[in-house]
Formats: structure tokens, sequence, C-alpha cells
């Protein structure tokens, strides 16, 4: 591959993260290797000089992209060579660009594309005229394209000369890279979207009212109103325009720019009207819609990157949310008409009894209920009860209550627990694989129990998209979400380690260097001989050769084994160092690990060789102190207030504890307790200006919220976190009204969908909407009041 002009691909990057060019070649030829990212932060830092896992996702993705460049830039260089048209100077151009949207605009005039006007009106043998009246505008043009006039070449009269000639001159002017490229920098910067509801659809599309009449800046609008409104076109709701700027006319206008770009200026030559004329046309039939494709694209592009940096990030913390730990677990499963499916898992997680109780209505079996979870628990040793949070929720959290009053010698506590994706976990292959003989509407409480006693173990078996967690989803691209979210989960397991003796296939093929046939091998093997006793045993295990042991042996942990090491997350490849370490201290290994005195009065730099550096050393000795140690949070739980079980029970000023379960770029979802998560807008979480509502509160964080309105027939709780806040004055009957934006002004309220059990899409105006509140401002309550919160009920019958 041929390199380009702007310089190594490793030299880009590396001025783009701002750090060594051999930093970004050294980490480059770790994955082309096969390394992953996890492996690379955390066991080659003197390789990379301590690029972090987060510098090395986007090393890896602009790695990609500058490939796909690459290989693009070679194959148009091909093209335009075998068309006998590559110049120096646009070989130079070519080699030069340094993005894709400008390398695609410098090939754009010698791509293959069907027969056009201006082909036709060459064969036809009118570009001399065309070039003629560009160059000489003092020449008139009809009297040019008189002598051009041939019957036999389908040039009938004069006219039929000039319009060939303005084909020629219009593909022309479209397809000049540099002025495309200014164009669309212009319009980005000064255009704006526009949206209209359609005629007849403003009782349909209620869901979208916020952009029946609305207009806001390309550059201002935020990813969610950008999905929302293509979500609205989408759905033959809206007609989106994209507008250039406000109308101008002249030398500063774009069909001004364009006849510029091309020395066209109306000085009252014969020529110049037509000329001009011709720029015009140019721009509007062909430039326009060029460049509107792009800036669609950019803005769709720009909305998709942000939506998925939010799903990302959301998912992050719902992984690595705080684990209960190894505590035997009853899983409850609510629902009215098919009862409360009952799952009890022991401390290993393992499925030890399930059941079907009827306490709600129609069935009234309240007492035997009680009784029968009693009796479970007793014989189970169970010390938690996990409850999801659907349908029948807040019943079933009361009868979880009562079991604990009535039987306080069992000591148990009450957790609720999101359920989404449970039901999508139910009905998949590996549950069916995993519980064979188990009824699939029982399946879904033992995954209740089990992602209370570790979340990130249970959560990986479930589609990342099905986790409920992100916005507008099905919006996206499958390919970049995917990737995203596998990274996340690849970085997440990895960063908290997994025990080989008890992981499930699905946690272990998230592990560096393991496939998941790896993982159903290690499963085998373990299933056949018992479990593992030391990380080299796991080279026993088929098709697990030296590269993906040297990934993989890491981050697998080996409890009560042969090697005390083997439970840590110092690499075998490291352990002559450890041995080293306890030859200076006199120690045994055991007795090492954890010795703080011991191990802070060694010098790391005693034990740096050629293979092992500071920072690795420094690693090792850290690890000891602590080994296998957990990075997730200590386990905590929120607390309902009693009374407090439906929308209708809330209301204004009261002050609730929740649990955080989403956060959007517009504010974060709150749980508290009554099937209708509210919303705190961004503009409610501080009293200083947030930017990013993740730097205040994260899915899983347990918060006190204040409920400043509710509207009850659109199921819509506002909440702030600023405690002092005055809520709102009751509203009118039957919620309040909604603000319609007009011009350029962007509306008071977004819609947002947070995604239900089971992985719907999230999105302003997908079915069942959640809208967010406006921002701050000295009518903050009655603009609240107006706008209100909404989104889908969670769970099932």
């Amino acid at each position: 591959m041929t390199t380009p002009l702007v310089g190594s691909i490793e030299g880009r990057i590396a001025e783009e993260l701002g750090v060594r060019e051999r930093q970004v070649k050294a980490a480059v030829d770790l994955l082309d290797g096969g390394s992953t990212v996890p492996f690379i932060a955390r066991y080659r830092k003197e390789a990379t000089e301590m690029l972090d896992d987060a510098q090395l996702r986007t090393l890896e993705e602009r790695l990609r992209y500058l490939r796909e460049l690459e290989d693009r830039r070679t194959a148009i260089l091909d093209s335009v060579r075998e068309q006998g048209k590559l110049s120096a100077e646009l070989e130079a151009q070519i080699r030069g660009a340094e993005t894709k949207a400008r390398l695609e605009d410098v090939y754009l005039p010698f791509k293959p594309k069907r027969r056009t006007k201006a082909q036709i009106a060459r064969e036809a043998g009118l570009e001399p005229l065309a070039e003629g009246l560009l160059g000489d505008p003092s020449v008139d043009p009809l009297a040019a394209a008189a002598a051009f006039v041939d019957a036999d070449k389908g040039v009938a009269d004069p006219q039929a000369a000039l319009d060939g000639a303005r084909a020629i001159l219009t593909e022309r002017f479209s397809e000049d890279a540099d002025l495309i490229g200014e164009l669309r920098e212009r319009m980005w910067v000064r255009g704006r979207l526009a949206a209209k509801v359609r005629e007849g659809k403003e009782e349909a599309g209620a869901k979208f009212a916020d952009y029946f009449d609305f207009a806001e800046p390309f550059k201002a609008l935020p990813s969610h109103r950008v999905l929302a409104m293509l979500r609205g076109e989408k759905e033959e709701v809206l007609d989106l325009v994209l507008e250039p700027e406000e109308p101008t006319e002249g030398p500063s206008s774009y069909e001004g720019i364009v006849a510029h770009r091309f020395g066209i200026a109306d000085r009252g030559r014969p020529g110049d009207k037509w000329l001009t004329d011709t720029a015009r046309w140019a721009w509007r039939t062909r430039i326009l819609v060029h460049l509107g494709i792009d800036v669609r694209l950019r803005l769709r592009t720009a909305a998709e990157d942000e939506a998925v940096n939010v799903f990302a990030a959301n998912l992050r913390d719902l992984l690595l949310a705080a684990p209960a730990g190894t505590r035997a677990t009853l899983g409850l499963d609510p629902g009215f008409r098919t009862g409360v499916k009952v799952a009890v898992v022991d401390a290993t997680g393992k499925v030890v009894a399930t059941d079907v109780i009827h306490p709600h209505v129609p069935a009234n079996r309240w007492d035997e209920a009680v009784a029968k979870l009693a009796r479970l628990a007793k014989e189970h040793a169970v010390e938690l009860i996990a409850i999801g949070n659907g349908t029948a929720s807040r019943e079933t959290d009361k009868l979880a209550g009562e079991l604990i009053t009535k039987h306080p010698e069992l000591k148990l506590t009450k957790v609720m627990v999101s359920e989404a994706g449970a039901s999508v976990y139910s009905a998949s292959a590996f549950a069916s694989q995993e519980l064979p003989d188990m009824d699939v509407s029982l399946r879904g409480a033992v995954s209740i129990a089990r992602r209370l006693q570790d979340p990130l173990a249970e959560l990986v078996k479930i589609d990342p998209k099905s986790i409920g967690v992100g916005q507008y989803q099905h919006d996206l691209s499958e390919v970049k979400l995917s990737r995203s979210l596998d990274a996340v989960v690849e970085d997440c397991v990895n960063g908290v380690g997994v025990d080989v003796n008890t992981a499930s296939a699905p946690l272990l093929a998230r592990v560096s260097g393991i496939t998941s046939g790896l993982a159903e091998n290690i499963v085998a093997h373990r299933d056949a001989n018992g479990p593992f006793t030391s990380r080299t045993a796991l080279k026993k295990v088929a098709r697990l050769g030296p590269k993906a042991y040297e990934q993989c042996a890491g981050f697998l942990r080996i409890r009560g084994g042969s090697d005390p090491l083997d439970a840590s997350s110092v690499h075998p490849e490291a352990y002559p160092v450890v041995r080293r370490m306890v030859k200076t201290a006199g120690n045994e290994v055991a007795s090492l690990i954890g010795n703080t005195s011991v191990l802070r009065s060694l010098r790391p730099a005693d034990f740096v060789d050629e293979t092992f550096g500071l920072p690795t050393v420094t690693d090792i000795l850290r690890e000891l102190e602590k080994p296998g140690r957990d990075p997730r949070p200590a386990f905590k739980t929120a607390t309902f207030k009693e009374g407090v079980e439906k929308i209708s029970d809330v209301a204004a000023g009261m002050v609730l504890e929740g649990v955080v379960t989403n956060v959007a770029a517009f504010g974060a979802f709150v749980d508290i307790g009554v099937h209708q998560d509210g919303l705190v807008h961004v503009s409610a979480m501080s009293r200083t200006f947030v930017k990013d509502p993740r730097d205040v509160v994260k899915p899983g964080d347990i918060v006190k919220v204040k409920v400043l309105d509710i509207d009850i027939p659109r199921k819509r709780i506002s909440l702030t976190l600023r405690l002092d806040d005055e809520a709102a004055a009751p509203a009118a009957e039957g919620g309040g009204g909604r603000d319609r934006q007009r011009g350029g002004r962007p509306p008071q309220q977004r819609g947002q969908q947070r995604q239900g059990r089971g992985g719907g899409s999230g999105g302003g105006a997908g079915g069942g909407s959640r809208q967010a509140p406006p921002p701050a401002n000295s009518a903050m309550a009655d603009a609240l009041r107006r706008a209100g919160l909404t989104g889908p009920e969670r769970g099932r019958s």
C-alpha cells in the first residue's frame, strides 16, 4: 500500500491522540498480532508506554477508519489510472485527501456513472461550445450555438445546443472538489434543519408535536432531536427540509460563490446572463441536492455516534454495578394473571427450587404465597429477595415486605432489580441449553436472582442491545452499535476478571483471547475433568493454544488452586518477578500476598529487568496487596416509600428514594417504584451548569429526588435532584398543554423513549415516547407542568 502524502497512519493517529508515534506503532503491531485491547492495556504497558484502554479503543477505531480510507484511495487510484486520466496533479489530490468525504469529492468527476445529459452532449460535440462560452462571455450564446446545430447528432436547434452546453458546465461545476468542500462547510455552519407536519397527520403523529413547526441550526442540533425528526420523517408524519441559510443574493450567495469560482460575473456582456443562470442552475439542481445528502449523512452520523456513546457509557455503568455476591437469593418475577414466578438460586447461582405463586388479583392467595416463600427461604438459607421491576412489582414488593415482617428470624433483605432483557434471555438458545428442563416463564425469575448476585456475569448472557439503557437504538447503525457495545462488555469483563471454574460459556467468551467455541471447550473440559487447579491446566483445553493462553490467562482466576498467584491478576509470564520478590522478602508466596507492610518495603526498581519495566512491577505489587480485588462498588439497596406504589400515589413535593435506570443526553430516568420512571432533566440536576448528565449520576445510582410535577393521563413524572426546588402548582385536569416551536428556536421538550423489558427501541417519538422537560428558566415549574414526562410502563401481565 502506498503511503499518502499526509503522512503515515501511525503518525496521524499519534497527532490526534497527542502521543508519540512509536507508542501508536507498538500498539498497532500488537493489535495486528492478535492482541486485544484489554490485554495490551493491562500487560503491555512498557511496549505502548502506558497507553490506557480508552486511548487504545480510540486508536483501534481510527486505525480501522484510516485503513479503510487507504484501501479506498488505492482503489480510486487504480480506477483513474485505468481510465488513462491520472495526472500528477490529480494523483497528488487523491493522495492528499484526509477524509473519505474529500476523497469521494476528488473522485466524483472520474467515477463511472450512468450515461448523463452531459455525456450525451459531449458525444454530440457540444463541449467546445460550453468551453467557449465560459472562456469568452463577450460571445452571444445563441449566435455561437447556431454553429453546433446538427439534427443527425440530436441537436435540433440553437436552444438544444445551449441546453447541452449547460448540462456540461453544470456537471463540471458540481464536480469541482474544492468548491464542493467549501460549500459543504458553509452549509454546515450556516444552515438549519426545518420540520413541518404533513397535512392531516397532526392527530396520528401527536408524539412528534414538538417538531410540527420547528427549525434549528445544524451545529446546534443534539443527537436525540436529529434521530427523533428522522424517525418522524420515516413514519410519514414530518417533512424535513435542509435550509442552507437565510436567503441571500449576489456574490455572497451560494450561486454567487459558484459563479465566482469559475470567473462568472454579470458585467453586461452578451454571455453573462446565460452563464449566471447556468451557475444558479448548477447550484439548485445538482450541488444543493448533493450537499443535502452529505449534510443528512453528517447529521445522522454525528447523532448516531452520540447515541452509541451514551448507550455504551450506560451499559458500562450497568455491567459494573455492585454485586450482592455469593449469597443464596430468591428471585421473584412479578405478574398478576399469570402469577409470580419464583426461583431460588444458591450462592453459586445454581437453581435449587422453582415455584409459581398467585398472591395478587384475580387469585388473591396472599397468605398461601407468604407461607410458600417462607418455606423456600428457610429450606435454602436464602439471604436476599430479588424482585423484578415490571408489572405487579410494587404489589410483590409489599408481599416480600410482609414475609420479612412475619419472619424476622430469616433475616431477609429485599431488593428491586431491573428485569430489562430478562424475557430475551428466557427465550434464548443459551437459556434452553443452561436450563433445558425449565419452563420459559421461570427462567426469567432465575435471571433476576442471578443478576442481583452478579450483574456482569448474568447480563453478558443477553445481547447488549436488549438490556435497555440506550436511545433510539433501532435507528442506529447495527454494525457501529454492536462494535461499540461488544467493546464495552469486553472491557468490563476483563477489568473485573473471571472465575474460570464457575463462569458460564457466554462470560468466558468475553475474556481476552477466548472465542465462543473455545469457551464451550473450557466448560466441557471442566465438566469432564473437574475444576481447574492451575492456570497451566488451561493449556490442556482443546484448541487453547499459546496465543490464546497468553491473552486470557491473566484475566482468569482460579481460587483455592495449587498456586495462590492464579487467583490474582498477575500474569503467569510475570510469576518469575514475584518469585524474586519472595526471595528478597524471605517469605513464601502465600505469606507475601496481602502483606502490606512487607510489600511496601520492596523497591519496585529493584525488580525491573529487560522484560518487565517499572509500570508492570508497580502493578504487580499493587495487585499482591489486594489480590483479585473487585473494582466494582459496594452493594447497596434503595428503599421505596411505603404507600407510593402507582403513579396516582405520587404527589408534587414528595421526596423519594429511587434508582437511576438510564441516562440520556438530556437527563436521567429514575425508578421511584411506581412502574413509571420519572425524569430528572439535566437542568434540574445541579445548581451549576451540567454539560453531561453522567457527570452527576450513572445507571444503578441510588438517589433522593423531589417530585416537581405529575401528569397522570400521559404518565409523566418530573423530578429534580435539587431538593429545595419548588414543585409545580396542580395542573388542569387532563394534563398540561404542549409548547409548539416556530422559527429557529429549539423545542422546549424532546422525545426520548427508554427501553422496557425485552429491549424495545429507545426513541423520541417511538411507541410509548418519553419526553424530556424544558431547560431551566424563570418559569421552570410552569414549563415543566406544560411539558411533563412520559414513558412505557414496564413489565408484563
